[in-house]
């Protein structure tokens, strides 16, 4: 799988964790929905590429400003879950971005 494709998985998986705790919803609710379209969208456009690091630590800012402030609290909220939830995928993220 490509690393692309392995963020996707990521930003879904904890935009899905956010919702269902926050908003207590078992499918994504359409504000965390249209929020996961746009993460993905701009995932698919990263000119990094396979290359690319956290989008925190990334030195191109491709988010609008508002959908920027809200992936990073969908991610602060959803980073310790994600040990919880999907322990795997959380501990192969951290081990392929750092």
């Amino acid at each position: 799988m490509s690393r692309i494709e392995q963020e996707k998985r990521v930003v879904t998986a904890m935009i899905g964790v956010y919702c269902r705790k926050k908003h207590k919803s078992r499918t994504l609710c359409p504000d965390c929905e249209a929020l996961n379209a746009y993460a993905r969208k701009r995932l698919s456009c990263c000119k990094y590429g396979e290359n690319k690091s956290f989008c925190s630590a990334c030195k191109t800012h491709c988010y609008a400003p508002q959908h920027k402030d809200k992936i990073k609290e969908v991610m602060r909220f959803s980073g310790p879950w994600m040990l919880l939830y999907h322990p795997i995928m959380a501990i192969k993220h951290l081990l392929t971005t750092h």
